[in-house]
């Protein structure tokens, strides 16, 4: 049975790879066909702005993977409008396509779900 499923990030890109964590989550849920969402907020958003190299930190570039994420059916990839503004970030910017949300619409996407992880 098909499962409404919200990851929830809020961690900055290189911090202790919890991005990298929820993405892999995200990507072991969308595998057993569940129906999975991904909302990034605070400095979690400056994980999808476009042409990064973490390589250059010596970090593998596991943000590239972002863009297989549709692969596996997560195609619905939201960011805080107000994370977005505090970067002065715009849509245009990021390296996947995203869905902007302000504070009741994630409440309302968040009411919206069976399962919410926050890692």
């Amino acid at each position: 049975m098909t499962k409404k499923i919200l990851v929830i990030c809020d961690a900055s890109p290189f911090d202790n790879q919890r991005i990298r964590d929820s993405l892999d989550m995200a990507l072991i849920f969308a595998a057993v066909d569940q129906e999975v969402s991904w909302l990034f907020r605070g400095p979690s958003v400056l994980a999808l702005k476009k042409d990064q190299q973490p390589t250059k930190l010596g970090i593998k570039d596991f943000l590239k993977q972002l863009k297989t994420l549709e692969i596996y059916d997560v195609d619905r990839i939201f960011a805080c409008e107000s994370a977005l503004a505090q970067f002065a970030l715009a849509p245009e910017q990021m390296s996947i396509d995203i869905e902007v949300l302000d504070v009741s619409q994630q409440k309302a996407l968040i009411d919206t779900q069976e399962y919410v992880v926050k890692l």
